[in-house]
């Protein structure tokens, strides 16, 4: 009796090392036949950067992924490695990330010779946002959202920590704060200038300078969601016919379940009320 409770405890054991790893490889596989599918009806190169949440085990408090230097370092490769003859798709889900990291990103898809799309199912702000600029084309879902692209220094946003400077008499304003509203000052100044050389090559250069004030200064807070019927109304080239392809995509990045999930429902196409699935 022992000798078998031994045995199942290390089946058991084994089950647990091979299923993640096998889960994992169907889930990677799946993955590059939809985006193989994708390319193939395109005639593109798909690139994927999505993001989604991490909730610490330990300490229990959110923690979101982010555009990273090695996000730009990919997508950098996966572009060096595409013919430049043939256009490039970029599906973004991402609440943002590094400044460097996402002007990098930005500018290798602008330098792109032919045609650049990104799609967007569901949002794409901060850094996000400044790499939808970037390219020709943005497509993204009825609801999908864009962002302001102001810098934040730490939890404070930079145009924030200026206006302090300028409304508060210096000698009441700590000199860490001081140093604070230089560095920002000049954070929102390279954005600025970074959103004025995106948007530039397809539109005027006044109306680029004029909305890269809009997005980079502060008009809103770093969270503003810009949808599509405000981003055709600044001048963006937009277009909300998201295909198919790109949902069913992202239902292969599902979030990390450590819980129950809050939203359930059944997958089928509903019809009219009185009618079933297949419209009886």
């Amino acid at each position: 009796m022992t000798e078998n409770l031994g045995n199942i405890f290390w089946i058991f054991i084994m089950l647990s090392l091979i299923l993640p790893w096998l889960q994992k490889r169907l889930l990677d596989t799946a993955r590059a036949r939809i985006i193989r599918s994708i390319e193939k009806q395109r005639s593109s190169r798909v690139i994927v950067l999505i993001h989604r949440q991490e909730t610490l085990s330990i300490l229990g408090f959110p923690m979101f992924r982010y555009i990273d230097i090695d996000d730009a370092e990919r997508v950098i490769r996966a572009i060096h490695l595409t013919d430049p003859d043939i256009p490039l798709d970029i599906v973004l889900h991402t609440p943002g990330g590094l400044v460097l990291a996402s002007v990098q990103i930005a500018r290798a898809i602008q330098a792109h010779r032919v045609k650049t799309t990104v799609f967007v199912p569901h949002y794409a702000m901060s850094g996000g946002t400044l790499i939808a600029l970037a390219a020709d084309e943005i497509v993204m879902d009825c609801h999908a959202v864009l962002g302001p692209v102001d810098p934040q220094l730490g939890e404070f946003p930079a145009a924030s920590i200026v206006r302090v400077l300028h409304e508060k008499n210096h000698s009441d304003i700590e000199d860490e704060t001081l140093i604070l509203a230089d560095m920002s000052e000049k954070a929102l100044h390279q954005i600025r200038k970074e959103v004025v050389d995106l948007l530039s090559d397809d539109m005027p250069q006044e109306k680029a300078e004029r909305l890269a004030e809009q997005l980079s200064q502060g008009t809103w807070t770093h969270d503003h969601p810009i949808g599509v019927k405000e981003a055709i109304a600044m001048g963006l080239n937009v277009q909300s016919n998201l295909p198919k392809d790109f949902y069913d995509l992202m239902d292969l990045y599902p979030q990390p379940m450590r819980r129950q999930p809050s939203v359930q429902f059944i997958p089928l196409p509903y019809g009219p009320p009185g009618r079933d699935s297949h419209g009886k």
